[in-house]
């Protein structure tokens, strides 16, 4: 019984690492298509093309993109804050390479959501609760999200700051 209980007790110790700050964090499935299509709807990286796209993929019409190519969304950093005094005060700062874009009310609470839904952790700091990830690379492959088999998304994103 010890053997499967110290293999057990490693396997978990693994599992919280692999989940830690230190090896970054991932979404995928619809977590990772909601974090790209919102996030790129803002990228300055990406063509009207592409977040035209983002927004049909978004909007369940990933078979009316007529795109074969994969759409790429890297962002370097997204902080989003949330009041917990303020209670209706939302903002985001997304930073794409030498780009800082800035994001309040409803926009920013979307993608304050997205963030919790994607698993970015919270910080609290004197009546605003944070979230933030960074250098996020998503990948949506819009053809292999038109077959419906949950597949063809994916992000990659430290959870600790640059």
């Amino acid at each position: 019984m010890r053997p499967v209980m110290l293999g057990l007790g490693l396997g978990l110790a693994a599992l919280a690492v692999g989940r830690g700050e230190a090896w970054g964090a991932s979404a995928s499935g619809h977590d990772a298509v909601a974090l790209g299509a919102v996030v790129g709807g803002h990228s300055p990286l990406l063509t009207l093309h592409q977040k035209a796209n983002l927004a049909k993929i978004l909007d369940d019409k990933a078979g009316t993109v007529s795109s074969p190519h994969k759409i790429l969304v890297n962002a370097k950093s997204i902080d989003c804050g949330a009041g917990d005094v303020d209670i209706a005060h939302f903002a985001c700062t997304l930073t794409f390479a030498a780009n800082t874009s800035t994001l309040a009310g409803r926009r920013a609470q979307e993608l304050y959501a997205t963030l919790i839904e994607a698993g970015a952790l919270e910080d609290g700091a004197a009546g605003t609760i944070h979230r933030a990830v960074y250098k996020l690379r998503c990948t949506l492959d819009r053809p292999v999200i038109a077959q419906n088999a949950g597949g063809g998304a994916d992000c990659q994103f430290d959870t600790t700051g640059p």
